[in-house]
């Protein structure tokens, strides 16, 4: 797959003033606000209807100091979010662009929940790792479908116009604007649209193959978990005009897929006292680094494969996310009163589990560095088989405080934007800088700050 830029058309077969490449939560929260600013807005959405990655997500954004957070008894600001992010990240990031996503996610939070409805509340009940503070905020089920189909409904409620089943496969660019875009029908047909402001919330670039392997090798055998939709045209266009695209390498991988179920099973079930261990048994790493690192951790034991064992206690605090009740619906979970028959049920060698069991300390760290402390797993026991996998791109477009693209030198494209996996993020340069969260975080946050921008004339 190639850009393909070129000069615009005589004339366009249909016009508006801010048109949105993507129907995911970055476009849909971006349509929003433009159409606040008093814009006419039009999104234009490759699939039937609209998903993204954030469908197949659990939907959760990360967002300090909200008016959920208070209501849980939770202190937060954006000054210790951005910590955090830049914590997890090494320091790796662009400092202004982190102030940015931590100082304006609170109140992209608070805007969707009163102005639109969206009835966030905070994951309370467990730590995602890096976050020094509870600020996961999620609807009700836990699930990015119902993200995706509450923005849509938000939408539709607004009368904003989403044309679904319409790939862009051209942009229009001439003296320094971008002009408009072609889109393909399903009949194969064209129609080519025009704009004021153009903004690209088509997502990252994960079902590229050629791109990852050429920016994230270590990662190109990982079962791709990511929306088959995002082949980066975003950054493709952008590498052909001229624009400034930074840390194509970082990426959130995670190493908690059930397999061969292809289900996301939540971290809870790890970061509450749950271990993986390989298939002779034995853990091979410090869990609590995160999920994103845990992918390349799980890809390297014999087979691309490993075992989450935790409890039923767990269990049940990992059971308010629909995605692990489905696994348990289909089997995946395995459960046994005895180690030596979640050993058996999972096709481990039951001395070896036993033995890696036994020697998890109660109350200190273990030769990975891992710090263990609470309650010590407890029959009955849970277990899983799961793989490695890659949920999407971090790196993309630079952009500056208005979501504009920006060029290497520093100067801005005056009409176009980008957000959510279409721009660059916040995690840092590789897979290890990933705190629980940034996708979505600059999906909604970018989202906002871009259909917030004035047009230019």
């Amino acid at each position: 797959m190639t850009a393909d830029i070129a000069a615009p058309p005589a004339a366009f077969d249909l016009d508006c003033e801010t048109l949105i490449v993507g129907a995911g939560a970055c476009g849909l929260v971006a349509a929003l606000a433009a159409h606040e600013a008093g814009q006419s807005v039009l999104v234009i959405e490759a699939d039937p209807v609209p998903s993204g990655s954030t469908a197949l997500s659990a939907g959760l954004i990360p967002a300090a100091g909200t008016r959920a957070q208070a209501a849980a008894g939770i202190v937060d600001d954006a000054r210790r979010f951005a910590e955090d992010i830049q914590a997890k990240a090494a320091g790796e990031n662009d400092p202004d662009l982190v102030e940015r996503l931590a100082a304006q996610s609170g109140p992209a939070i608070d805007w969707l929940s009163t102005r639109y409805g969206l009835p966030f509340s905070v994951v309370a009940d467990f730590d995602y790792p890096g976050h020094s503070r509870r600020r996961m905020h999620g609807l009700p089920s836990r699930a990015g479908t119902e993200l995706i189909d509450s923005l849509r409904s938000a939408c539709e409620a607004e009368a904003l116009d989403i044309i679904c089943e319409r790939r862009a496969r051209r942009l229009y660019h001439a003296d320094g604007r971008v002009r408009g875009i072609c889109v393909r029908r399903p009949d194969g047909g064209e129609e080519t649209i025009g704009c004021e402001k153009l903004i690209l919330a088509c997502n990252g670039f994960g079902g590229n193959r050629r791109l990852v392997s050429e920016h994230m090798p270590e990662i190109d055998g990982g079962l791709w978990f990511g929306h088959d939709g995002n082949r980066g045209e975003a950054v493709l266009w952008g590498r052909a005009l001229g624009a400034d695209l930074m840390h194509l390498g970082a990426y959130q991988g995670h190493g908690n897929v059930a397999h061969p179920h292809g289900i996301l099973i939540t971290w809870a079930v790890i970061s509450e006292g749950g271990v993986q261990v390989n298939r002779d048994g034995v853990r091979f790493w410090n869990e609590a680094q995160g999920y994103s690192e845990a992918a390349r951790a799980v890809l390297a034991q014999p087979g691309g494969e490993a075992f989450s064992i935790f409890d039923v206690r767990i269990a049940g605090i990992a059971r308010q996310f629909e995605d692990f009740r489905r696994a348990e619906a289909g089997g995946a979970i395995r459960v046994s009163d005895t180690v030596e028959g979640l050993a058996v049920s999972l096709g481990l060698p039951a001395d070896a589990l036993a033995e890696t069991l036994s020697g998890l300390p109660q109350n200190g760290s273990d030769r990975f560095g891992r710090s263990f402390g609470g309650a010590a797993l407890a029959p009955p026991f849970c277990g899983v088989r799961v793989t490695g996998a890659l949920f999407h791109t971090q790196g993309g477009l630079r952009t500056d405080e208005n979501a504009r693209v920006l060029r290497p030198d520093g100067t801005a494209f005056e009409n176009l934007h980008a957000g959510g996996g279409a721009a660059c993020g916040v995690s840092g340069r590789g897979d290890s800088g990933y705190l629980s969260g940034n996708g979505l975080l600059s999906a909604v946050v970018l989202g906002r700050l871009a259909g917030q921008a004035q047009i230019t004339r």
